[in-house]
């Protein structure tokens, strides 16, 4: 069977109030970005509370196609359907039957007929056409059974201004459509936390930006591909991802060179949220994402935490703070991010990491050893702010 439609099904944007069409709008604009990478055309319609995806050329790449809109947040379920002109009850029956002959060629199951009748004015009510379809296919086929508490297959009929049936619904992603929950700044590293989290919280609806630190010569430029080649595979799930490259070397040394190297960690972290910060305000972001898991690292301690936080007027949202590494490496097998972030490029995080770095830092301590070399941190922050290279990245 050649299926050139798709109902879309929607979970939580179905309890939203006077403002739903919002949510659907948006979701469909993410589906047409994410169908305009497959092959063929499409048109993404919405109909008295329904989306649909019609397939308007002659060729298509449905494999193709399923698995763009399975990457699509807000989707719960993609349903491939047929549509017919609307027709009598005889024709639905035949139809139904037909349908159900070249969908399963093993008809040794059990099913129940759902009817939803959007066009009042057909006739027959939903339980009546459900009652004679059910019919139509136990008289074609009497090894099915009915089940009506319990089916193997559900076959849906929804009388509209046409006809649609289907019966297979492919899991979504869930969430809520991309762009309806405001812009963050993600801090990308080439680790394996940090696309979690923007997988994360993309999924709840944030769009993403992005800031990379990187620190030449220490760091090479397979590093930084590395991490341009996450971005374009987050950005499978969030939409094109605008990635701010960040000169940190110079920071890096001044902070090497004037305090303490068991705070190295620390007061590189505050600086780098200071720098995120800054570029995140210019691209109207309004919070900050991070992949820190407690107590995965010492600059993850809550005690780190907090003394990061403290140079931050943004919000910070830690999506994998709870999770265990364990957990946060399936979802980054799930997502496609595991092999590229296994790649043995190190991060600057690494390059300049402390043998032994304070795991419980004293905010008070911190701020001192910090001021005795401020002003010169500022103006080199400043430096890497004005000097950030900008790579759009999308697949």
């Amino acid at each position: 069977m050649e299926w050139k439609s798709f109902l879309i099904k929607y979970a939580e944007i179905g309890v939203k109030g006077a403002n739903r069409y919002v949510f659907e709008d948006q979701l469909m604009k993410q589906m047409r970005y994410a169908l305009k990478r497959c092959e063929g055309e499409f048109e993404v319609r919405k109909e008295a509370g329904r989306v649909f995806v019609d397939v308007t050329s002659e060729d298509y790449d449905y494999d193709e196609t399923v698995e763009a809109l399975s990457r699509v947040f807000g989707i719960s379920e993609i349903c491939p359907m047929m549509q017919y002109e609307e027709k009598d009850i005889e024709n639905i029956r035949k139809e139904a039957v037909a349908y159900v002959g070249e969908v399963y060629p093993d008809k040794a199951f059990t099913f129940k007929v759902m009817c939803r009748r959007g066009k009042k004015d057909y006739p027959l009510d939903s339980m009546e056409i459900a009652a004679s379809v059910g019919e139509a296919l136990l008289a074609a086929y009497p090894e099915m059974k009915v089940d009506v508490h319990n089916p193997d297959v559900y076959l849906y009929v929804e009388v509209r201004q046409k006809i649609y049936m289907y019966s297979v619904a492919i899991p979504g992603p869930g969430g809520m459509p991309v762009g309806t929950a405001g812009k963050a700044m993600l801090l990308l590293s080439g680790g394996i936390d940090s696309p979690v989290a923007g997988y994360l919280v993309s999924k709840r609806g944030v769009a993403l930006e992005a800031t990379y630190f990187h620190a030449p010569p220490y760091t090479s430029d397979r590093a930084k591909q590395k991490v341009v080649d996450l971005a374009k595979l987050v950005s499978r799930y969030s939409g094109p991802v605008r990635l701010h490259v960040v000169n940190f070397t110079d920071v890096q040394l001044a902070i090497y060179e004037g305090c303490p190297h068991e705070e190295l960690t620390i007061i590189m972290r505050r600086y780098m949220m200071r720098i995120a910060e800054e570029i995140a305000k210019k691209n109207d972001c309004i919070g900050l994402v991070t992949g820190e898991s407690i107590g995965q690292v010492a600059s993850q301690t809550m005690q780190a935490m907090l003394v990061t936080n403290e140079v931050c007027t943004l919000p910070v949202y830690r999506p994998v703070v709870g999770f265990d590494k364990q957990e946060i490496v399936d979802v980054s097998e799930k997502i496609g991010t595991y092999e590229t972030s296994i790649q043995p490029f190190e991060d600057c995080c690494t390059i300049f990491v402390a043998k032994h770095p304070v795991t419980r830092p004293n905010p008070d301590v911190i701020r001192r050893h910090e001021a005795a070399v401020k002003d010169k941190l500022d103006e080199l922050a400043k430096i890497a702010v004005e000097t950030e290279e900008l790579i759009v990245c999308r697949m």
